[in-house]
């Protein structure tokens, strides 16, 4: 069976389509948007130019699915519709134009799904699972394989984007703002994120590409799917100067997170400092791959 799943999210859209078959699954195609859909969101509310580019982002989906003869299609939208006023208004919309009914996952869910699609592939039996998105950052405690705390974040890297960087790279009163921010949103009343956690599994855009740093600058095996705390520390530094050094790495490794990058390390490194993690282990796969997970094992 061929399924498809579409992610909207803050900051890209993704189609993957997977072979279901025997209880397991394959990918066998992706396609990516950077949409940036955070970025049309004003008085927490999608404006309608944010609405269409989304209804467009699913339609060209479509007409791929189309090609490949794939009428099996899952549409979930994270923080992107969650996070905002007009939610019924966008998905209503969004619906009537693509045709396809657009699921938006709630926190926990999208934590969840997230959780069980980089368990699916790294297997670990305890740790902090950590996605950081483009408007929000899911961060799930596990032991003995089993959930103990999923908790969903309203701070992302394209959002501290917008909020604080006047220009591409943040400077150090930006660096400052952002900081302070991501504090507030992760330590305020009962969502303190967890402690002592040795390693974390990581998902998401800017946790890759930290990955593809870290592989250049420490010279790793391309192979490799991890990276250790101090590096991270170290890739912080040398990314916070706001020099062409920072800009020109950046453009090597993820231009199209030129933007977003530094906002959402501030983040990453914030969660390990707190954890006191000394591993940060990268899973290929993240929340499509839960929500497959989960609809296997249901049927």
């Amino acid at each position: 069976m061929k399924h498809a799943v579409i992610d909207v999210g803050s900051n890209s859209m993704r189609l993957t389509v997977y072979d279901v078959k025997d209880g397991d699954f394959r990918i066998l195609f992706k396609e990516k948007i950077m949409a940036g859909l955070a970025g049309y969101v004003e008085n927490r509310q999608m404006t309608q130019k944010g609405i269409d580019c989304a209804a467009e982002g699913i339609l060209h989906f479509r007409e791929i699915l189309k090609v490949l003869s794939i009428s099996d299609c899952t549409v979930l939208a994270t923080a992107s519709l969650r996070n905002i006023r007009n939610t019924k208004e966008a998905r209503e919309q969004i619906d009537q134009r693509t045709g396809i009914t657009v699921q938006v996952l709630t926190g926990e869910e999208e934590a969840t799904f997230g959780y069980l699609g980089a368990m699916h592939d790294l297997q670990l039996k305890e740790g902090i699972f950590v996605d950081i998105g483009g408007g929000s950052t899911e961060i799930v405690k596990f032991e003995k394989e089993q959930i103990e705390q999923a908790k969903s974040y309203p701070v992302g890297s394209l959002m501290l984007y917008r909020e604080y960087v006047k220009k591409i790279l943040p400077g150090k009163k930006s660096q400052k703002k952002i900081k302070d921010r991501i504090m507030r949103e992760l330590l305020t009343g009962a969502k303190k994120p967890p402690e002592k956690g040795e390693r974390i599994a990581g998902v998401g855009g800017t946790i890759r590409a930290v990955l593809k740093l870290a592989v250049r600058q420490f010279e790793l095996h391309p192979e490799t799917n991890s990276f250790s705390a101090e590096q991270l520390e170290h890739l912080c530094t040398v990314l916070c100067k706001k020099d062409k050094t920072a800009s020109d790495l950046i453009i090597q490794i993820a231009p199209e997170r030129i933007h977003t990058l530094i906002p959402g390390m501030l983040i990453l490194q914030k969660i390990v400092r707190l954890s006191g993690a000394k591993e940060i282990v990268v899973s290929r796969y993240s929340i499509r791959e839960g929500y497959l997970c989960r609809k296997i094992a249901e049927q």
